[in-house]
């Protein structure tokens, strides 16, 4: 397993409040979004996106002091963010990773987000695994099972209801996340509306009415056409 450690991303205080703004809308935290981007997306498309930059001179906080000799004192002190990530990440791949985040949620940016083919299943070993080999292997699957997971988390960020609803063909693309003029086989659109279902059904933590119903007219208008 990954060891994480406490990063500390200065930036500006614009900055942090638009990223917890985000986090909070939608049900996680700030290490969330950033990993999820630095997961799913390509390193040199994170390293393309543009860095805000640490603050200004004249942008500073002020906090209270816990502990130490100052304990109970004010001081001014760079705006930041805290965040726990995997050891080996920097401060400032950690605010690009963020800002894409922010683009992508305010629809400056797209991503296309190609789906790896489903391979065959493993036929079952004859013989007894080893105890240590197969507690690798499980750790390997939910390390898998979290990348699918924070895949998800990014095409939410990217998907916005359209607010007159699907009428075209691109605009159903749009919806699930395919490009524009695309013809994906039906098990690529199945499968896309599977993953994002269990995303944007209401009844789950990111749930909402109207990209469900867009989701399932998005299909039928692909169905038809």
């Amino acid at each position: 397993m990954a060891v994480k450690k406490s990063y500390t991303v200065p930036c500006s205080a614009r900055f942090r409040d638009a990223v917890n703004d985000l986090a909070n809308q939608r049900g996680v935290n700030a290490a969330d979004l950033a990993r999820s981007i630095l997961l799913a997306v390509p390193p040199e498309t994170v390293d393309a996106a543009p860095d805000t930059g640490e603050p200004g001179a004249a942008d500073r906080e002020t906090v209270i002091l816990k502990t130490g000799p100052a304990a109970g004192r004010p001081w001014r002190r760079k705006p930041r963010l805290q965040v726990r990530m995997a050891e080996g990440t920097t401060p400032l791949q950690i605010r690009r990773a963020l800002s894409l985040a922010l683009a992508l949620a305010e629809g400056r940016t797209t991503l296309a987000l190609a789906l790896e083919p489903k391979r065959p299943a493993e036929p079952k070993p004859l013989v007894k695994i080893d105890p240590a080999v197969a507690e690798a292997l499980a750790r390997l699957e939910h390390s898998q099972a979290e990348i699918e997971r924070l895949r998800a988390v990014v095409a939410t960020l990217a998907f916005a209801p359209l607010p007159h609803g699907i009428r075209t063909r691109d605009e159903a693309l749009h919806v699930l996340g395919f490009p524009p003029g695309m013809k994906p086989a039906p098990a690529t659109v199945r499968t896309r509306f599977r993953m994002l279902a269990t995303i944007h059904h209401p009844d789950s933590p990111y749930g909402s009415h109207d990209r469900m119903s867009q989701l399932n007219a998005a299909v039928d208008l692909l169905k038809r056409g």
